[in-house]
């Protein structure tokens, strides 16, 4: 008895099969890879933007309390007025660089303070802004 190709079921896939597979596969992944680092971006962007909110409400904060600036970011946090300084999402370090109030507009008129932060990365927003302009 010879077993013959015709009766026997095919088992399995072809390579011409196999290859078209991954080939869709390897289209999608690489549609979707862009998608996924501009959402990332999004996020980092977003996080930024709340960090910088609440870093500024805190200092406005501070200074109408004490009627004197904050020195460094680190009295927001000795004060309790933060439990600790967040990261800047683009540097992934709290290196915040901070603008000095000038000192004939400072409450006390002899300590100048911080009036604002922004962050430390040099990079360009998708918007095509630096990050340290926010």
């Amino acid at each position: 008895m010879v077993s013959s190709r015709k009766n026997r079921p095919s088992r399995g896939f072809t390579l011409i099969e196999l290859m078209i597979v991954i080939s869709m596969i390897l289209i999608l992944v690489s549609i979707a890879i862009p998608f996924y680092n501009q959402s990332i971006l999004r996020a980092k962007e977003s996080v930024l933007r709340q960090d910088l909110f609440t870093l500024r409400s805190v200092i406005s904060q501070y200074t109408l309390d004490k009627q004197k600036a904050p020195q460094s970011l680190d009295d927001l946090v000795q004060a309790g007025y933060m439990k600790q300084i967040p990261s800047d999402p683009f540097t992934s370090q709290p290196n915040w660089q901070v603008e000095q109030e000038d000192v004939l507009l400072a409450v006390d008129q002899q300590e100048p303070g911080i009036s604002d932060v922004h962050s430390a990365s040099n990079q360009t927003s998708s918007e095509g802004t630096a990050y340290s302009s926010w």
